[in-house]
Protein backbone atom coordinates (compact mmCIF):
# COMPACT_ATOMS: atom_id res chain seq x y z
CA UNK A 1 0.00 0.00 0.00
CA UNK A 2 1.42 3.35 -1.08
CA UNK A 3 1.56 6.03 1.58
CA UNK A 4 2.89 9.56 1.18
CA UNK A 5 3.17 11.60 4.37
CA UNK A 6 4.00 15.28 4.17
CA UNK A 7 5.47 17.41 6.92
CA UNK A 8 7.16 20.76 7.37
CA UNK A 9 4.32 23.13 6.67
CA UNK A 10 3.57 26.11 8.86
CA UNK A 11 3.20 29.86 9.02
CA UNK A 12 5.91 32.22 7.83
CA UNK A 13 6.25 35.85 6.88
CA UNK A 14 6.76 36.94 3.32
CA UNK A 15 10.36 36.50 2.25
CA UNK A 16 10.85 33.57 4.57
CA UNK A 17 11.61 29.93 3.86
CA UNK A 18 10.17 26.53 4.61
CA UNK A 19 11.23 23.01 3.77
CA UNK A 20 8.59 20.38 3.12
CA UNK A 21 9.22 16.66 3.34
CA UNK A 22 7.30 13.73 1.91
CA UNK A 23 8.10 10.33 3.36
CA UNK A 24 7.07 7.49 1.07
CA UNK A 25 6.28 3.94 2.06
CA UNK A 26 5.25 1.06 -0.16
CA UNK A 27 6.74 3.07 -3.04
CA UNK A 28 10.27 3.55 -4.35
CA UNK A 29 11.04 7.18 -5.13
CA UNK A 30 14.35 6.20 -6.70
CA UNK A 31 12.51 4.48 -9.55
CA UNK A 32 9.64 6.88 -10.06
CA UNK A 33 8.86 10.48 -10.82
CA UNK A 34 7.29 12.60 -8.12
CA UNK A 35 6.04 16.10 -7.63
CA UNK A 36 4.63 18.79 -5.40
CA UNK A 37 1.22 20.28 -6.06
CA UNK A 38 -0.69 22.92 -4.17
CA UNK A 39 -4.24 24.12 -3.73
CA UNK A 40 -5.10 27.59 -2.53
CA UNK A 41 -8.51 28.35 -1.00
CA UNK A 42 -11.13 28.62 -3.70
CA UNK A 43 -8.76 27.54 -6.44
CA UNK A 44 -8.02 24.34 -8.30
CA UNK A 45 -5.10 22.15 -7.38
CA UNK A 46 -2.07 22.94 -9.51
CA UNK A 47 1.30 21.43 -10.17
CA UNK A 48 4.31 23.32 -8.91
CA UNK A 49 7.30 21.09 -9.41
CA UNK A 50 8.26 17.61 -10.53
CA UNK A 51 11.35 15.47 -10.16
CA UNK A 52 12.30 12.88 -12.73
CA UNK A 53 13.62 9.60 -11.36
CA UNK A 54 16.98 10.55 -12.91
CA UNK A 55 17.05 13.65 -10.72
CA UNK A 56 16.07 16.28 -13.28
CA UNK A 57 13.65 18.91 -11.94
CA UNK A 58 10.84 20.79 -13.59
CA UNK A 59 9.12 23.89 -12.22
CA UNK A 60 6.00 25.87 -12.93
CA UNK A 61 6.68 29.51 -13.71
CA UNK A 62 5.02 30.54 -10.45
CA UNK A 63 7.75 28.90 -8.34
CA UNK A 64 10.72 28.82 -10.70
CA UNK A 65 13.83 30.38 -9.15
CA UNK A 66 12.38 30.22 -5.63
CA UNK A 67 11.57 26.56 -4.96
CA UNK A 68 13.89 23.57 -5.18
CA UNK A 69 12.65 20.00 -5.42
CA UNK A 70 14.98 17.20 -4.37
CA UNK A 71 15.00 13.71 -2.93
CA UNK A 72 16.95 11.33 -0.75
CA UNK A 73 16.73 7.85 -2.19
CA UNK A 74 18.14 6.27 0.96
CA UNK A 75 15.50 7.88 3.16
CA UNK A 76 12.89 7.41 0.42
CA UNK A 77 11.87 11.02 0.98
CA UNK A 78 11.01 13.88 -1.34
CA UNK A 79 11.69 17.49 -0.36
CA UNK A 80 10.62 20.95 -1.38
CA UNK A 81 12.78 23.87 -0.29
CA UNK A 82 10.69 27.03 -0.57
CA UNK A 83 12.50 30.35 -0.48
CA UNK A 84 11.38 33.95 -0.92
CA UNK A 85 7.86 32.96 -0.01
CA UNK A 86 4.99 35.21 -1.04
CA UNK A 87 1.44 35.51 0.33
CA UNK A 88 0.20 33.98 -2.92
CA UNK A 89 2.11 30.81 -2.04
CA UNK A 90 -0.39 30.20 0.76
CA UNK A 91 -1.97 26.82 0.05
CA UNK A 92 -2.23 23.20 1.03
CA UNK A 93 0.80 21.44 -0.43
CA UNK A 94 0.50 17.86 -1.63
CA UNK A 95 3.11 15.29 -2.44
CA UNK A 96 2.32 13.42 -5.67
CA UNK A 97 3.62 10.22 -7.21
CA UNK A 98 2.91 8.49 -10.48
CA UNK A 99 2.21 4.89 -11.39
CA UNK A 100 5.43 4.24 -13.22
CA UNK A 101 5.40 6.12 -16.54
CA UNK A 102 6.48 9.49 -15.15
CA UNK A 103 3.11 11.02 -15.92
CA UNK A 104 3.46 13.39 -12.99
CA UNK A 105 6.15 15.18 -15.03
CA UNK A 106 3.26 16.87 -16.85
CA UNK A 107 2.29 18.73 -13.63
CA UNK A 108 -1.34 17.93 -14.43
CA UNK A 109 -3.45 16.70 -11.53
CA UNK A 110 -5.14 14.14 -13.77
CA UNK A 111 -1.80 12.41 -14.28
CA UNK A 112 -1.05 11.86 -10.60
CA UNK A 113 -1.33 8.29 -9.40
CA UNK A 114 -1.00 8.77 -5.64
CA UNK A 115 -1.57 11.73 -3.33
CA UNK A 116 -0.38 12.55 0.14
CA UNK A 117 -2.70 14.08 2.74
CA UNK A 118 -1.17 17.52 2.42
CA UNK A 119 0.52 20.06 4.66
CA UNK A 120 -0.62 23.66 5.08
CA UNK A 121 1.65 26.58 4.24
CA UNK A 122 0.55 30.08 5.21
CA UNK A 123 2.55 33.15 4.20
CA UNK A 124 1.64 36.46 5.77
CA UNK A 125 2.51 39.86 4.36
Amino acid sequence: QVQLVESGGGSVQAGGSLRLSCAASGYSISRNCMGWFRQAPGKEREGGSALHFNGSPRYADSVKGRFIISKDNVKNTLYLQMNSLKPEDTAMYYCAADRGWCQVWSLRTADVGYWGWGTQVTVSS
